[in-house]
């Protein structure tokens, strides 16, 4: 063989081994890479299924919403209980007011009627919640006084006829007294043919004066007072 010859054998098998090369070296890519592609499937879905894990996880651990539901429904129910119990209570601060009356209770435009059926007295008890003082020209420290005669005393009875809704110039007092302490008194006053008798309770308002707070519809005149 010329030595022409054997260069062009050695150009040709170099060249085979060449390509032989890249082709090796391009399934080894393609190897690399279906590899890598394997792996993070395989690592994309193991997550996943971690998710799935820790979601059901919660579930074991938290309400569903029907038994949100069922919990707020619960709640609800105390709160009722609540209701009930603080109605009882204002109930009984109510009638608390009234002292000495017992029995029905009505309220109407404000105003808070206590029904004595029983009592020999008191017919019934009135609170009217749009009562207000009647106002004064007393200044200074204020001191109640029963003289007869006195503009404390005079506002006294202004604030009686302003409860009863008698006319002061013809009611009949029969007795205006202190009502356990110097700021509380307490009058019993009539119409002039005692068709309309009342028990009224007073407080005293500093700087604004007498204000009614009950009163009782009395059947009768004849007790001590």
């Amino acid at each position: 063989m010329t030595e022409p010859e054997q260069n062009l054998s050695r150009r040709n098998r170099k060249k085979k081994r060449n390509r032989a090369n890249n082709i090796l070296n391009l399934l080894i890519a393609v190897v690399v890479v279906l590899i890598i592609t394997v792996a993070s499937t395989i690592f994309l879905k193991g997550g996943d299924d971690n998710q799935v894990i820790e979601k059901n996880s919660s579930l074991t651990t938290e309400q569903t919403p029907e038994e949100e539901d069922g919990s707020q429904a619960a709640g609800d129910g105390d709160g009722d209980d609540d209701v009930q119990s603080d109605e009882s209570q204002d109930g009984q601060e109510d009638f608390a007011i009234a002292d000495e009356a017992e029995g029905e209770m009505d309220e109407q435009s404000g105003v808070i009627t206590y029904m004595s059926p029983d009592d020999d007295v008191i017919a019934e008890t009135l609170v009217d919640t749009s009562w207000e003082p009647i106002g004064t020209t007393q200044t200074g420290e204020h001191v109640s006084k029963y003289d007869g005669q006195s503009v404390d005393w005079e506002e006294k009875k202004q604030a009686l006829a302003y409860a009863t809704g008698l006319p002061v110039d013809t009611m009949e007092f029969w007795k205006i007294k202190n009502g356990g302490s110097p700021q509380h008194s307490i009058g019993i006053v009539s119409s002039a043919d005692k068709s309309e008798k009342y028990r009224v309770y007073l407080e005293w308002i500093d700087g604004e004066g007498w204000k009614p707070v009950k009163m009782d519809v009395l059947k009768t005149l004849n007790f001590d007072y």
